[in-house]
């Protein structure tokens, strides 16, 4: 029988909110933020993910997130992605949707700030003109200073790139559907 290995907790000296970004063509980005939640759902801390661009197809994620309530909430704001082919709802009821996102938004941080906000696909929300560079920066400016904020999507902006602390790009080497293969429950969704 191996010996125990001693586990510590670290610490950090100084608690700090950090703007997080992740970004890219491949899978994986919400993927990403939904660990982070997993993982600050250990450190008994709280996350709010609001998903601008999903909610017109079922995602695995939003039953996987009701069992880590009541630390981890989801809301899906979105009638799916917006422009593609065979998504009914034109552009101007995709940008109501992500306009009452960001008044969600606002009222999470004054009312309920956790402390982790993710917000999924909201890069690609602002490439698609369903929100302005001017309101995802002032969601920045109102978070409290200890809040982690994560934005996730295609297309990031420079702008936010150069505000944030940590950026990852996921980069596409291969994917199943190139081959036809259909997405996968609990992969691609």
């Amino acid at each position: 029988m191996q010996d125990e290995i001693q586990i510590t907790k670290y610490e950090p000296k100084k608690r700090q909110g950090l703007i997080v970004i992740i970004t890219g063509n491949g899978k994986g980005k919400t993927t990403s933020a939904m660990g982070m939640a997993l993982r600050g759902c250990g450190h008994n801390l709280k996350t709010t993910i609001v998903q601008f661009m999903k909610g017109d197809l079922y995602s695995g994620e939003w039953d996987g997130v009701e069992r880590l309530a009541p630390l981890v909430s989801l809301h899906h704001t979105g009638k799916g992605f917006c422009g593609i082919e065979g998504n009914p709802f034109p552009h101007s009821e995709h940008r109501k949707n992500a306009q009452d996102a960001l008044k969600l938004i606002k009222k999470i941080i004054k009312e309920t700030p956790p402390d982790t906000l993710i917000l999924d696909e909201v890069n690609n929300a602002l490439e698609l003109k369903l929100v302005d560079l001017e309101q995802v920066m002032e969601i920045v400016k109102l978070r409290p200073e200890q809040m982690h904020l994560i934005l996730t999507g295609r297309d990031a902006h420079p702008d936010l790139i150069a505000l944030a602390d940590t950026v990852s790009e996921v980069k596409e080497i291969k994917h199943a559907y190139r081959k036809d293969i259909e997405p996968q429950p609990g992969i691609d969704f």
